[in-house]
């Protein structure tokens, strides 16, 4: 049942995330990128940049902060996957870039902040 909540609470989220991102000038590309090691919320482009972007939702901000949870090693195997992503879209733009976004839901469900920090890096 937690694990259910949890995946629809990251659903949420990164629907919440698109359409932010969209609003904000971003062209999504594909979400939910997954093969082998590579996992991927959303790869977008902006401009003439590719963009990875990282969504992190939370109900509230107990443990800290939503992007708290983007790890070292987390932000890594990231970059590994946005190289794969890459290396199978060779027509994408070559300007690369890793962003995230915190989603923050209130605990009736509503948004309560949405936070895009550009360019994150290990």
């Amino acid at each position: 049942m937690r694990d259910l909540r949890k995946k629809l609470l990251g659903k949420r989220g990164e629907d919440l995330a698109a359409q932010f991102l969209q609003k904000n000038g971003y062209k999504i590309l594909e979400r939910n990128f997954a093969k082998r090691y590579a996992e991927i919320d959303i790869v977008a482009q902006e401009k003439d940049v590719l963009v990875f972007v990282e969504v992190k939702t939370r109900t509230s901000s107990d443990f800290g902060n939503p992007l708290e949870a983007i790890t070292f090693w987390k932000l890594k195997a990231l970059t590994r996957s946005c190289q794969f992503y890459k290396s199978l879209h060779p027509e994408l733009p070559e300007a690369l870039r890793i962003d995230a976004v915190s989603v923050l839901l209130s605990p009736s469900g509503e948004v309560a902040k949405i936070e895009l920090v550009k360019n994150i890096s290990v």
